[in-house]
């Protein structure tokens, strides 16, 4: 037996984004971007341990709203032709770079890469989340999901009503894709407020993560740290991050990531070449966007004079930061199993974005760590929560404190100056959806779709991302526009409701555009 676990979590998410009244959004591209850069990549590592028969474990969130999109035939079909633009543009790279072999060679590396990503998606059928299934049938990767829209529940209101909602909502979106519950699910910025688990544990759901000090502030000292989960009263157990490995890749500071010989984010051919040769890649509009492809190294941050990228030089550094932290977590366990009566568990969640799109050798780095976990030690164990709870089924009752994993650990980031507005709408639209879900235990056809409609408008706007975008200050007009559209939409409802002059052509077309959860049942919200 080893002397301790290791838990690798990758929480996959991305806001709910689907324009079919207009395919140049420039923000549905980042479902794009995610799949080329994060998503297939994670795949291909995945099943290449397999194919070489590396016994590793991994939990993978799938969040709602990815699963919505990745299952959504016009998106899928969008990323199809995003796909083959990429691989147009690398054949046009290999002859514009001929002159400069040092680029050529990684004009010829994304052609390579592009058409493999190619290969693996059609291979699954541009079906990611039946691959996720794959993995998880063949007893490598435990898939769990999130709350519906990845809202924040220490800002909801106490609504509870609306809090079940989301809990329910996405766990049967993930029993329709998977045939079974979800063991784990992801709160929304790991935001906990005491109660949340009895809804979970009402829907089924095991176990959830929170910041390490959400269990170490818990109303009764844990016994062994963030190193083993506790109970809450529900029964539904409660996992810690842990600091000292999210460090070691989060830090800016001491993270793999900045290391100046990986590739750079922000030097893109999207910005750096002449608009008459990128045109056609871009924004039609002529707005410069990342395409992907990227020639130069981080080179200590420097903003020009970049090194160009070498990916031999960049791929030696994946196996050796593999190697220092596989054998940090050796010595971490050991010194921890020196003071506990069972095995530590070191539970590391980051987002899964991460590891490919922001940092391009992350799954690289993963595959190495699972390898090197495999063959070079014997201290350490992969796991998942699920897995620690059939092995160890009794642990310490306590109930955590509330917190998130954001800023200072607590609400901060989702509500500040630039945010706090949305909130008066939010509330005031919760309180209104459990109105009328009471209002109207049963309904006829039109205005069961139309109170259907209003519950994915409410969910839409209630997603973390707008409110984290605010505070961000990158896309602030985009999330503005779309909490102002949800709530606006879901007021339209309510108030045709209430005069019954409902527009069944009005509502067909936000039944097309906002067509997340066809499944909803809008009696949810009664109870």
């Amino acid at each position: 037996m080893a002397d301790g676990y290791f838990a690798l979590v990758l929480h996959a998410h991305l806001p709910f984004v689907r324009h079919p009244e207009d395919p140049t959004v420039m923000e549905e591209a980042w479902l794009y971007e995610a799949i080329t850069g994060t998503y297939l990549p994670l795949v291909q590592m995945f099943e290449g341990l397999i194919a070489d028969h590396i016994p590793y474990r991994c939990t993978v969130s799938l969040s709602a709203p990815l699963i919505a999109m990745l299952t959504d035939d016009l998106l899928k079909l969008r990323y199809a032709q995003h796909l083959d633009k990429l691989i147009e543009l690398c054949e046009k790279e290999i002859e514009r770079t001929r002159p400069e072999p040092h680029y050529q060679r990684l004009a010829y590396m994304y052609h390579d890469r592009f058409q493999s990503l190619r290969h693996t998606w059609r291979s699954h059928e541009g079906d990611l989340v039946r691959a996720f299934r794959m993995l998880e049938e063949a007893g490598r990767v435990e898939v769990i999901t999130s709350t519906a829209t990845h809202a924040f529940f220490p800002l909801m209101d106490r609504n509870w009503s609306n809090i079940r909602a989301q809990v329910h909502v996405a766990a049967n979106l993930f029993e329709k894709h998977f045939g079974h519950r979800p063991r784990g699910m992801w709160l929304g910025e790991c935001g906990y407020i005491p109660g949340v688990d009895e809804l979970l544990r009402e829907a089924a759901i095991r176990y959830f993560f929170v910041d390490s000090h959400g269990i170490l502030f818990a109303d009764r000292r844990p016994a062994y740290g963030v190193y083993a989960p506790i109970y809450c009263q529900s029964g539904v157990a409660a996992f810690g991050r842990d600091i000292e490995s999210s460090e070691q890749v989060w830090s800016a500071q001491e993270g793999y990531p900045g290391d100046p010989h990986y590739r750079d984010f922000y030097r893109d051919i999207g910005f750096d070449l002449p608009m008459d040769y990128i045109k056609p890649y871009i924004h039609p509009e002529g707005h410069r966007v990342y395409t992907g492809i990227k020639y130069h190294a981080i080179t200590h941050n420097q903003l020009h004079d970049k090194w160009v990228y070498d990916p031999d030089i960049a791929r030696g550094k994946a196996g050796l930061h593999a190697s220092h932290f596989r054998g940090n977590r050796e010595k971490q366990v050991q010194h921890l199993r020196a003071h506990m009566d069972r095995p530590p568990l070191i539970v590391s969640p980051y987002d899964a974005e991460l590891y490919g799109h922001w940092w391009y050798e992350g799954p690289i780095f993963l595959g190495d760590v699972f390898r090197q976990l495999h063959f070079d030690q014997h201290t350490v164990e992969t796991i998942t929560p699920g897995d620690y709870l059939d092995r160890y089924p009794t642990n310490q009752v306590a109930t955590p404190s509330a917190s998130s994993w954001g800023a200072k650990g607590y609400s901060d980031y989702w509500l500040n100056e630039t945010n706090a507005w949305t909130y008066r709408h939010l509330h005031v639209a919760g309180e209104r959806m459990v109105e009328l879900a009471r209002r109207h235990p049963s309904a006829d056809p039109l205005t069961t779709r139309a109170l259907n409609q209003a519950a994915r408008e409410l969910m839409l706007a209630q997603s973390s991302d707008w409110t984290f975008i605010m505070k961000t200050g990158t896309t602030v007009p985009y999330a503005t526009k779309r909490i102002n559209q949800h709530i606006l939409q879901f007021n339209k409802i309510y108030d045709d409701l209430r005069a019954a002059k409902l527009s069944e052509p009005w509502l067909a077309d936000v039944e097309s555009r906002n067509n997340i959860f066809p499944q909803i049942d809008y009696r949810i919200y009664a109870s």
